[in-house]
């Protein structure tokens, strides 16, 4: 059942806007879509470079959680089909899969292996920062924050951090001049006819946002780029 954050008198006037235009584009115009691309059904050049793209930036961010993580509470913020969750369940964590998208939840429970060692998964839908999900050891939010201003970005970042303790990996798509134009050029379309944009972020001036942001610090940083895929790992470690 979905569920949602209470009230939140400093949210940014965009978040929880775009949050159900995201949730009503990937349970409408793009589920079939988004299925496919995350299985291993045969897609189109371009969609089979996202999806190679998309696989590479999941290890990276993996890569950087611990081997073990048994006795790990972890937090998949926005996990659409499932690969991440279930992946660090393998390692043994106790993982909190959430996605707006209640279409790509189902989709995830389906294909999740009916055995994960020591690991679990409890699937959700509904918003990746409500409080009522608890806190956890690591928070992953791999692409799912990509279609939100900076100001956003960093607010919704500020919100996991406050409810978890080691460290938040996450994905931004970075400022590059490919994806400005396309960004530009979306805008030309209207409205109806295109999905949420990606908001391209500058590097430099996430930074120094969370540079500011009090008790984390940055840690790894690693970019992915495959054909139309152009994403940017980075962590939050504790200090």
């Amino acid at each position: 059942m979905a569920t949602h954050a209470p009230a939140r008198h400093d949210a940014p006037t965009r978040y929880d806007d775009q949050r159900e235009r995201l949730a009503a584009y990937f349970d409408g115009t793009a589920r079939k879509a988004w299925i496919d691309l995350t299985s291993t059904a045969k897609v189109s050049g371009i969609r089979a470079t996202v999806r190679a793209g998309r696989d590479a930036m999941r290890e990276q961010l993996l890569d950087w959680l611990p081997a073990d993580l048994r006795r790990t509470a972890v937090l998949d913020a926005g996990c659409g089909t499932g690969s991440l969750s279930v992946e660090a369940a393998r390692r043994g964590a106790a993982v909190t899969a959430i996605d707006v998208a209640g279409g790509l939840v189902d989709i995830a429970r389906e294909r999740a292996p009916s055995f994960l060692g020591h690991g679990e998964i409890a699937w959700h839908v509904g918003d990746m920062l409500d409080p009522a999900l608890g806190t956890f050891d690591h928070a992953v939010a791999m692409d799912s924050l990509i279609h939100y201003n900076l100001d956003d970005m960093v607010w919704a970042l500020s919100g996991l951090a406050a409810r978890c303790t080691g460290s938040i990996v996450f994905t931004f798509a970075p400022h590059t001049r490919l994806l400005g134009a396309m960004h530009v050029v979306g805008k030309a379309f209207p409205r109806s006819d295109r999905s949420p944009a990606i908001v391209p972020i500058a590097e430099e001036a996430l930074r120094d946002r969370l540079s500011r942001l009090d008790g984390w610090q940055i840690g790894r940083s690693g970019r992915v780029t495959s054909g139309f895929y152009i994403s940017h790992g980075m962590e939050l470690v504790r200090r």
